[in-house]
């Protein structure tokens, strides 16, 4: 949502890129591309898979957000085991009917815990924020496009 943010900058952003694989296109095969940006972290099989398949495929890959840089509050779980995670959920949890994990082929196995994606793959740049400010976005590929060196004012990047 904070890229949709840059209002009417994102079209100055299309005349210089080509968007492929976005939530707003729904692409579901990785082609080869200059500049990735994965948002998120890695809970499952399923986000280990993509994001490892989407690295092979991009010159530059960038960790945007907090989940994809740390973990960010879907890692919070990490300090419990899969299994006491899945039991307060499915078995222990308030209002639960037919308690019993679920076992289905088709939903992706959950990770021991969730990671940053620096853990897993190669990450070239990491863009903190839950979320990046859209000015924090623009400043960084503007930058990025350009040639230019990486710099954030300080109004951009604190969180205090």
């Amino acid at each position: 949502m904070s890229l949709l943010d840059i209002d009417e900058r994102i079209l100055d952003l299309v005349e210089l890129v080509e968007f492929d694989r976005t939530p707003l296109t729904d692409i579901k095969e990785v082609g080869n591309c200059d500049l990735g940006i994965i948002e998120g972290g890695a809970a499952n099989t399923e986000n280990l898979e993509v994001l490892q398949e989407f690295r092979k495929h991009c010159k530059i890959l960038v960790a945007m957000g907090a989940c994809a840089v740390n973990g960010g509050i879907p890692a919070m779980r990490n300090q419990f085991s899969l299994r006491q995670c899945l039991e307060e959920i499915y078995v222990d949890g308030v209002g639960v009917h037919n308690p019993g994990i679920p076992n289905d082929p088709e939903i992706p196995l959950l990770l021991n815990k969730v990671h940053p994606i620096h853990e897993l793959v190669k990450v070239d740049y990491f863009l903190p924020g839950c979320p990046p400010s859209a000015d924090t976005i623009w400043t960084f590929l503007t930058a990025l496009l350009a040639g230019r060196p990486i710099e954030f004012p300080y109004t951009q990047i604190h969180y205090d």
